[in-house]
């Protein structure tokens, strides 16, 4: 129990303060060699000589006594608490309008919830974590595709600045796509930023993605997306994947885990890349895109990897041993 704001004495000095009295001084005398009132000598003597052998032994009769009185007489009978959590539990209401049917004031009804632990609707329970890697890179690719709006100038999460001209409102420069994919094994990414994400951009990407693991000693076997039309429906890319003898899965609906390593990844590329500097222009958050991927590969320590980085899980790099 933590102790009083204007308390002048801590449990330090009140069990000073009663050593004294307990060696012959009066409570006069100890509480003038404390600097406090007599009354308080006398408070703490008492509240001494009435605690048990084993709140002696561990201190706890010289800390603050709690505030809550002994009895409340006017406190919600137990059949009215026990009506405002039934209304509760059934509706899913808050105090406000459980105080309108059992015909209690808000605030009481308020804490009476609060007391009953019915304040908060319990949270949802989590599934356990379903952590899984790929044996070898190459296994499996995770390809997904996020969007970051452009800007002609710096926003007001920099500058502070709200405001806006009619010319900036109307221009509606539109957005940048980013096209990313993460090896499962190795956690080696590559992304690219486009005008959109229509089914011949998806193909020239895959095909990108596939050359550049193929430069890290890297073949792929199977691509993971999620059911967007441009995946599923996309003739041109389910050719190449069949000349390249690489199998394509899709996520279950409605489940990004699936596709976790990807969504991960597109976090950290937003809150490094995108929104961790301050460019002048979103062409220029563009240009920094090949940096930041080369940095991210072959320098950043990775969690999931004991702190090395991408790099070091990749086959056949030179001057490496496979």
């Amino acid at each position: 129990m933590g102790i009083h704001a204007n308390a002048k004495l801590g449990p330090a000095g009140r069990r000073e303060l009663v050593r004294l009295i307990r060696v012959g001084l009066s409570e006069r005398q100890a509480a003038a060699c404390l600097c406090v009132a007599p009354a308080t000598a006398h408070r703490w003597s008492v509240r001494e000589r009435q605690a048990s052998d084993e709140e002696r032994a561990s201190g706890v009769w010289a800390l603050d006594a709690s505030s809550r009185p002994r009895s409340s007489p006017r406190q919600t009978s137990a059949e009215l608490e026990a009506r405002a959590c039934e209304v509760r539990r059934h509706t899913g209401w808050g105090p406000r309008l459980v105080a309108g049917v059992v015909g209690l004031p808000h605030s009481t009804c308020h804490r009476v919830l609060q007391r009953h632990g019915c304040s908060r609707r319990p949270p949802a329970p989590r599934e356990a974590a379903n952590r899984y890697e790929w044996d070898c890179p190459g296994d499996l690719l995770h390809i997904d595709v996020s969007t970051y709006g452009r800007f002609a100038r710096p926003g007001h999460a920099v500058t502070g600045d709200r405001r806006k001209t009619a010319a900036e409102k109307r221009a509606g420069l539109g957005y940048d796509y980013a096209h990313a994919c993460v090896d499962d094994h190795s956690r080696l990414a590559f992304a690219q930023i486009h005008d959109d994400e229509k089914a011949p951009t998806v193909v020239a990407f895959v095909l990108d993605a596939l050359d550049f693991y193929e430069r890290h000693g890297i073949t792929v076997r199977r691509i993971l997306t999620d059911n967007a039309w441009t995946y599923t429906h996309n003739r041109r890319l389910r050719e190449l994947l069949t000349e390249r003898d690489i199998e394509h899965w899709t996520t279950r609906p409605y489940r990004p885990q699936t596709n976790g390593k990807v969504e991960r990844f597109h976090q950290t590329m937003a809150r490094e890349w995108a929104y961790g500097l301050t460019y002048r222009s979103s062409h220029d958050r563009r240009r920094a895109l090949p940096h930041w991927l080369s940095y991210y590969n072959e320098r950043r320590p990775h969690s999931a990897l004991s702190g090395r980085s991408p790099i070091t899980r990749a086959h056949n790099l030179p001057g490496q041993d496979s």
